[in-house]
Order: structure tokens, then C-alpha cells, then sequence
């Protein structure tokens, strides 16, 4: 009875132990014992990840019973094979992980940073494990209070009030380091910290050698990382002074649980936790590009990812091997095309940020051209000072000839702060937002060529204004004539009620309906020109295509879209009311598509969890319906030769219409291909023989719904598509996934494969046979549309057309060929001979 009782007492106090948040000077946690912060957030003891039997010691989030997300591992590149690991604390104030059997460390905590009386070791609510005396107040917020933090020794896990940085006082760097895999939590390839060096920023190492610059902080976020502002749920922080500097951000709301993870791939992403359905939810993740790709430019050059190729020299710099530059290696990157006026002697020298370097003798030869919306430059070698003027700067730049370039510090209330270059500019993009102005040296006469470029002199420009008024008042007279004409011939023809039987609105109705083409009413604007929402006096909604002046697409597509779209009847295919051509008007009336088009959803991390897997199977066999119909089943066999996630509308029900026929081609009956010299389409979508040769046909159309499936299922584009570990784009890397058997691997986090991964794997296949590299190896639309409705044996597909984007081959076979393109899913037109 005695022996009961005492075992039952033991348990007791075993379990009262290992479910409180502290451990104190002579307790021992074993496998098996869990350590429970005070609020119950977060939870500490020994784990195995995935299939391993390694055991190590951990802290994860409690609620968190499925995944174990694990934020944190002591032990994580010294495993202990069994489950005989014991922490402690030692009268110095360590804590201790060793292995029972042997006695060995397998881990230890730092050397306190004072001699402890009576250490204990508290597990917080903030996922901090921390060492304090516990003599000590009881504040558990204020780590000048702390022996020991583990906040100091991050994992993979970023957390809301833990910094990444360094200490200046005792030279400790506190950095991001990814696992080895999912299953290994050893240290990995990558790391995300604070490079101290100049004006300190952020950047993502794989080894030693620098992939991502994030950039330097601009008051607001990293100039490389416009996307990442603060928000009304949390506060960025930035902090640099002479003991340390460090990042950190802070949740307002202390229930929201929040985690930043750098994973074994090299990817920053940012999840929180939905008490709704008890798991972590995605809520963005730094969606990186070709551009960022530290110096791929090389010096003195910018990177567009919009244009082709992406590398441009920057103004008054040409490249320093053209050959190389002609071949896409712009590692050398560009020299200035004339000298600076001011000579600094020989060389350079690395500048502190604690001085000014010495005002050398200088010429006022030099001025400055100012870029931009911009991705300021690599800042290891800058001067800086937070407190003086942009026009201060300018001063300081202006009387020392070693300055390069300069530019605001801070952004923020106009301004402020200096930041000076002294060496050649690396790794500077173009931003679409959130970029900043850079003032870059250039000699005064280099400037007046450019001023000259711009402005050229008076009598030049009197001649040139009177050629253009003449020739303006001509082409209007020309153009006026052919629009009556064709005006004239547009009612005749809707007298005699030709087969297109398209009716005609008037101006003033459409005007009325779109509230006089009100900027509230406006869809959205592409390179034809705004699409606008009206409602009709009998209630009906319409969305308006009104055609610029100026918009690449001209007459000729308009009627291209009015003749072939009024003959097209089916519900995947989108339905044309009528048009308006008053007044020089070029206006096409459609049905109104509620839900917007496809890449509102499938490329935008949070709308893309509306579709499920049984929306997409709904829209994929939607547009192979309405695409087996233009090439078989319509009146003519019709070529879209645009088809790509844009032109891609969605109803109140989520079904899929194509649309935007401006482009398209009609066949003869027994005609299978035919050749242009005017490439039109999109980079991406477009098939190779189109491409190269101009030689279009459906199976040019079948390539571009292969693309569509592939970026359905992965929510990737094709184009501008990044993978650390190789340059493909998304066909190749789907390709090598393929033949890895990892397909898998392509589906979209946001779609629960789980049930349905056979399906999508099959639905992969069928993309990857559209895709393939020979028109003849594609199979047509009505073979596409069984291969999705059965279960049937298929294929082993072939390698892909531009299975590397970086190497897309030129269209130099053909130099009278005229290429019209888009690189952001806008089609223009690009003049320039092939």
C-alpha cells in the first residue's frame, strides 16, 4: 500500500513539474516533459521531425497539436539518438542538454553574462526561453533582466518582438537560418541577416555568396521590399545607433499569432494562425523576381523584369563589353560613355560611416541627373548621416569628387538624412511602387546631350512643330475621310443586316449608362485602352471596352473583334451586345463578367484561395470547351492567338469566357496553319514556331492552354517565374518535376490536393503534353477535352517550348518579322525589326 501511494505521489509532482513555465537550479526535464509558458502559448520539450528518430529539444506552439510548428531547436545540428535527453541548469547559470546514459553535452546555453545567485530558466508567452536570477523583479519584458535569451539565437523562426541584427558591444550576430530540409532541422543553406557594413540592410545568403539584397532601410521598409509596409495589425521596426542595429516587428494585437519562416528553399514567408479552422494560414511571402538576383546587372545598370531583355545601362553609361552584353552575360556591367570633369586620383578607398572623407580638388564640371522610383544601390561602401538635408547632401556629394551618387536617408515627411556612394552603383532595379530618387554624377556636357535629347534647339523645334502641325492637319483630313467611309459603310451594312447583326448603340446611351465614363466606373485599363461598368436604362450591366486614340490596337483589330465575336455563340466564349463607333468612337459592348478575370485570382495569394480544386477543374474544362469550338465547331475555324490568364473572364458562378478577339484569325475549312510577318500574343503564351517563324495555327492555341493549366494548378506565371535552384521558367521547372516524379511539388499551397492529388497530377500531364516543344507532338483541343474527362492511359510528354526563358531564342530568322508583345500581360506593339 505504502509502495502505491508513494508512486502515485511521485507521478504527481512528476507531472506538476513538467506543466509549469520555469525550471529552477536542480530540476531536471526529460524526454517526454513538457515545459508550458504561463499563458499557455507555447510549449517545450523533446520532438522527432517527420520520419526521423533523432530526438531534440524544441519549442513550438501549443495550439498547434498537428503540425508541431516548431520556432525554435537548441540542439538542431547535434541530435541525440534516443530519448535519453535530460536539461538542467548548472550553478553558473547554463543551461545544460546532455545525454543521460553518457554524460555527454550535446548543447549549452552562452556563459551568463553575470554570476547568477539562484538561476532559473523561464519559458515565456512571447516563445522567448530566457535565464534570469530569479532574485530579480518579476518583469519578465525587460531582457536587461536576462542571463540568456534564446530570442538571441534564432532558428528559421522569426517571431513577433525578436530581432535580427548585431551588437556592436559584444560582436553577436542574431540571424535566420534555414533547415536543412522538412525533416531536418540542421542548419541549411540560407540565411537572412543584417549586413553591418555602410549603411546596414538586409540580405539572403546561401553559404557566403549573396543571392537577394532586401536593401538598406528607407524609414518605412527595405528598399528592396516595398510590398512589406506596416499595417494596422503590426508595427516594423528599425534601429541603429553605436551599441547595436537590429529589425524586429510588433503585433498590436497580443491574440494574433504571427510567425515569419525562412524555409530549407530560401523563401521568406509569413503565416498566422486561424482559430476558425486550428491552422496557420499563408499571408504573403516575399514574392522575388529575376531582378532580384543580387548584381545580375552587373555596375552601373538597372533591371526592369517588364522588359526584354531586363538589363539596361543606365543613362550616360554604356556597356563594358558589348559582345557580352549582346549575349546576355551582364556580369561586366556598363562604364560611363564620358568622363567626369572632377578627377578623384587613383582608386578608391572604403568609408566609414563616422567621417566625411577629405574634399579633394574639384572642378564644377559635374552635375547630377535624377532617377526615379528606383531600388537604391548596394550601401556596403556608403558615407551616411541621419540628420542633415538632401540639399546638404547634394553639397557634400558636389565637393568631394570621389562621391559617386546620393540620396535621401529617409523617406518619410519628405525626407531626410544623407546617403553617399563612393563606388560603382550595384544592384539597382526599377520599382512599380515604393522606390525611391537617386542623383547620380554626370560630367555637364553628358548632361547637356541629354538636356538636347530632350529639348532641342529653338529652330529646330519651329520646323519641327510646323511639320507637325501640317502633317497633323493632313492625317486628320486622310483619317477623317476614312472613317466616313467606313462609317458610311458600317450603316449600309447594318441596314441590309449583314450576317454579323451586330446592333448598334449610340454614344449618349453608353455615355449615360457608364455615368459619362466616370474614373469610379472604371474595370480597369490595358494597352487597348479603360474598360468601364455601365447599366443600361432596362437594368442590364455591361462592361464597355473603349479603344485609345493612342492604343496599339487599331481599326483593324476592332473590326477583326466585331465580325469574328458577333458570330460566336457559347456560354465559355464572351458575349458581344453590340458596339458604338459615334464620333470617332471605337466602343465594344460586352456582357458584364462580375468576378473579373482569371489572374485576379490565380496570381494574388489571398483571392486564390476562393478556388478550390473543383472551381479550377470548372474553369480548365471551360476554356478547353470554348476553345474546341473556335478551332471545330464554329461557323469558322478561328485562332485567338492571345489566350492567357487576363483574357480570361469570370461569371457570377466562377465559369470561364473567353474574350479579347482583337487578334484573332479565321481559317478556311481545309487551311491548317498560316504565316504572318507581325508576330502579335504575349511572351509566355506564345508557342515557339509562333515566336521565330510567325507561323501560327491551333496548335499555337493548345500551347497557350497548356501554359494556363500549369499556372492554374501552381498559381505561378510563366514569365518572371524564380527558383533558387535553377534559371528554367515554369515549364521547364514543371518539366524537371515531371521527370523527377515530384509533381506534386508544383501544386499550389492553397489547393487541398490531398483527395483529389491523382486528378491533378493528370491535369499536369495533359498541360505538359500542350506544351510540348513540336506542333506535331500537341494534341488538338478535342483530344485535350477527353483526356480531362477520363481516366485513360496518356503519353509521356515531351521537353517543352523556351524550357529556359533565359535562353529564349531570338527571332533573328526572320528580320522583316515585326514582334507584338507583352511582358505584363498588356499586348503592345513592339516596331523594332527582328
Amino acid at each position: 500500500m505504502l509502495l502505491v501511494i508513494y508512486f502515485l505521489l511521485f507521478s504527481f509532482v512528476r507531472i506538476a513539474a513538467t506543466t509549469l513555465d520555469t525550471i529552477a537550479l536542480g530540476q531536471f526535464i526529460r524526454d517526454g516533459q513538457i515545459v508550458v509558458s504561463a499563458g499557455e502559448v507555447f510549449e517545450m520539450g523533446f520532438f522527432s521531425p517527420g520520419k526521423l528518430r533523432s530526438r531534440y529539444l524544441g519549442i513550438w506552439y501549443k495550439r498547434d497539436t498537428t503540425d508541431r510548428s516548431v520556432v525554435w531547436v537548441a540542439n538542431r545540428d547535434t541530435p541525440i539518438s534516443d530519448s535519453s535527453g535530460v536539461l538542467s541548469i548548472s550553478g553558473e547559470g547554463i543551461l545544460v542538454l546532455m545525454v543521460n546514459s553518457s554524460n555527454d553535452i550535446v548543447w549549452s546555453s552562452s556563459k551568463a553574462s553575470r554570476a547568477p545567485q539562484n538561476p532559473v530558466a523561464v519559458l515565456l508567452d512571447s516563445g522567448n526561453l530566457v535565464l534570469k536570477d530569479d532574485h530579480d523583479d518579476n518583469d519578465n519584458n525587460n531582457p536587461d533582466k536576462f542571463l540568456w535569451q534564446s530570442f538571441d539565437y534564432p532558428s528559421d523562426t522569426l517571431l513577433p518582438r525578436m530581432k535580427i541584427g548585431r551588437n556592436f558591444v559584444t560582436g553577436l550576430d542574431s540571424f535566420l537560418s534555414s533547415w536543412k530540409s522538412a525533416d531536418d532541422p540542421s542548419q541549411g543553406d540560407f540565411t537572412l541577416w543584417i549586413d553591418p557594413e555602410g549603411f546596414p540592410q538586409m540580405v539572403l545568403k546561401m553559404g557566403n555568396s549573396t543571392q537577394i539584397r532586401l536593401g538598406s532601410w528607407n524609414g518605412l521598409h527595405f528598399t528592396g521590399l516595398p510590398q512589406l509596409k506596416p499595417n494596422p495589425d503590426n508595427t516594423l521596426v528599425f534601429v541603429l545607433n553605436e551599441k547595436e542595429v537590429y529589425h524586429k516587428y510588433e503585433i498590436r494585437n497580443s491574440s494574433l499569432l504571427v510567425r515569419l519562416v525562412l524555409d530549407p528553399f530560401g523563401i521568406v514567408e509569413r503565416f498566422t494562425w486561424r482559430y476558425r479552422t486550428s491552422s496557420w494560414a499563408q499571408i504573403n511571402a516575399v514574392v522575388l523576381d529575376g531582378c532580384d538576383n543580387y548584381a545580375l546587372c552587373g555596375s552601373n545598370a538597372g533591371c526592369n523584369i517588364s522588359n526584354t531583355p531586363q538589363c539596361e545601362c543606365l543613362t550616360g553609361f554604356v556597356p563594358k563589353s558589348l559582345g557580352e552584353w549582346n549575349q546576355l552575360d551582364w556580369s561586366g556591367g556598363c562604364v560611363r560613355r564620358m568622363p567626369l570633369n572632377c578627377k578623384n586620383g587613383d582608386g578608391f578607398l572604403k568609408y566609414e560611416a563616422v567621417k566625411l572623407p577629405d574634399t579633394l580638388n574639384c572642378k564644377n564640371g559635374d552635375g547630377f541627373l535624377k532617377y526615379e522610383a528606383v531600388k537604391l544601390p548596394d550601401t556596403s561602401y556608403v558615407w551616411f548621416n541621419k540628420s542633415i538635408s538632401l540639399i546638404e547632401c547634394k553639397k557634400s556629394c558636389s565637393n568631394n569628387c570621389s562621391c559617386i551618387a546620393y540620396a535621401s536617408l529617409d523617406v518619410r515627411e519628405g525626407g531626410s538624412g544623407c546617403l553617399l556612394w563612393f563606388r560603382d552603383l550595384i544592384d539597382i532595379r526599377e520599382l512599380a511602387e515604393g522606390g525611391q530618387d537617386l542623383y547620380i554624377r554626370m560630367a555637364v556636357s553628358e548632361l547637356d546631350n541629354i538636356e538636347a535629347r530632350r529639348h532641342p534647339n529653338k529652330k529646330k523645334q519651329v520646323i519641327i512643330i510646323v511639320t507637325c502641325i501640317i502633317s497633323a492637319i493632313f492625317g486628320v483630313l486622310v483619317f477623317g475621310w476614312i472613317v466616313y467611309m467606313w462609317k458610311k459603310k458600317l450603316r449600309s451594312q447594318g441596314s441590309r443586316k449583314d450576317d454579323t447583326e451586330l446592333p448598334i448603340y449610340d454614344l449618349n446611351s453608353v455615355a449615360d449608362a457608364t455615368n459619362n465614363f466616370s474614373n469610379k466606373n472604371m474595370l480597369g485599363e490595358g494597352g487597348f485602352g479603360p474598360v468601364y461598368k455601365g447599366t443600361l436604362m432596362d437594368g442590364q450591366e455591361i462592361a464597355v471596352k473603349r479603344l485609345s486614340k493612342c492604343s496599339g490596337q487599331g481599326m483593324e483589330e476592332f473590326k477583326n473583334e466585331v465580325v469574328l465575336i458577333a458570330k460566336l455563340q457559347h456560354r465559355n466564349l464572351v458575349k458581344l451586345l453590340g458596339c458604338c463607333t459615334e464620333k470617332d468612337e471605337r466602343m465594344l459592348i460586352y456582357e458584364y463578367m462580375p468576378n473579373q478575370s482569371l489572374d485576379y485570382f490565380i496570381f494574388d495569394i489571398t483571392r486564390r484561395e476562393i478556388l478550390d480544386w473543383s472551381k479550377c477543374i470548372q474553369i480548365i474544362r471551360g476554356i478547353a470547351r470554348g476553345l474546341l469550338y473556335l478551332h471545330q465547331d464554329s461557323r469558322l475555324r478561328i485562332i485567338h492567338r492571345d489566350l492567357k490568364a487576363s483574357n480570361v473572364l469570370l461569371d457570377n458562378d466562377m465559369n470561364p469566357k473567353i474574350s479579347d478577339f482583337g487578334l484573332a484569325r479565321s481559317f478556311g475549312g481545309d487551311q491548317t496553319e498560316a504565316e504572318t510577318n507581325r508576330v502579335v500574343g504575349t511572351y509566355g503564351y506564345m508557342s515557339p514556331e509562333y515566336t521565330i517563324d510567325g507561323i501560327f495555327s491551333v496548335k499555337s492555341d493548345v500551347y497557350s492552354f497548356g501554359v494556363l493549366v500549369l499556372e492554374i494548378i501552381s498559381g505561378k506565371r510563366n514569365r518572371g517565374f524564380c527558383h533558387s535552384d535553377h534559371n528554367l521558367n515554369l515549364l521547364g521547372h514543371a518539366w524537371r518535376l515531371w521527370n523527377e516524379e515530384r509533381a506534386v511539388e508544383l501544386i499550389d499551397k492553397s489547393l487541398d490536393y490531398s483527395a483529389a492529388s491523382s486528378e491533378i497530377l493528370r491535369y499536369i500531364h495533359v498541360g505538359l503534353l500542350c506544351v510540348q516543344q513540336g506542333p506535331e507532338d500537341r494534341p488538338n483541343m478535342s483530344t485535350v477535352v477527353l483526356m480531362l474527362g477520363s481516366e485513360g492511359s496518356l503519353p509521356q510528354p515531351k521537353q517543352p517550348g523556351f524550357f529556359s526563358e533565359r535562353n529564349m531564342p531570338e527571332s533573328d530568322s526572320s528580320s522583316s518579322k515585326h514582334l507584338s508583345s507583352s511582358t505584363n500581360e498588356v499586348t503592345i506593339s513592339l516596331l523594332q525589326p527582328r
